[in-house]
């Protein structure tokens, strides 16, 4: 999608009047709790690609995606009824992956906290295998003093 101001604002209206059509006119069984999460009109505003999500099971999203795609033809009619462009955008439509990927990095930070869980309680009996500051620390005055040597003064 560009950044074409005139597709930026078919593809919100687009939006519109899909989830408007799918909650009112579609009734079709096989339509289960569908979300329109992203709509995308290529810059010719020939093409209209339409991300959705469906929550249920893979059941229910392969049916929801067999339904979209029988009612795809009365929901571009309706598009061009109302948006009065003069060529009317093909609907394309996509699964939106995000629930997923969200799902994936959700068990990968829990993986990651139990893991810390562990090393936390790994650390709670360990001791340093060398001194506990192996960092040499800057000389003192008083050390230099007792040593026996004077500062250098500029000569």
């Amino acid at each position: 999608m560009t950044d074409n101001p005139r597709a930026l604002k078919l593809a919100d209206r687009i939006k519109v009047i899909v989830a408007t059509m799918l909650d009112t006119r579609v009734k079709d069984p096989r339509l289960g709790f569908v979300t329109i999460t992203d709509v995308r009109v290529s810059g010719d505003l020939q093409h209209a690609t339409l991300f959705y999500t469906v929550f249920g099971d893979d059941e229910e999203r392969e049916g929801t995606a067999a339904a979209l795609t029988s009612a795809t033809g009365l929901l571009r009619r309706e598009v061009g009824r109302q948006t009065g462009v003069r060529l009317t955008p093909t609907l394309e439509f996509i699964a939106d992956a995000v629930p997923e990927n969200a799902r994936v990095i959700e068990d990968l930070l829990a993986e990651a906290r139990g893991r810390d869980a562990e090393l936390e309680q790994s650390k709670q009996g360990a001791a340093y295998a060398g001194d506990e500051d192996p960092y040499r620390a800057p000389r003192e005055e008083e050390d230099e003093d007792a040593a026996g040597d004077e500062p250098r003064g500029d000569a």
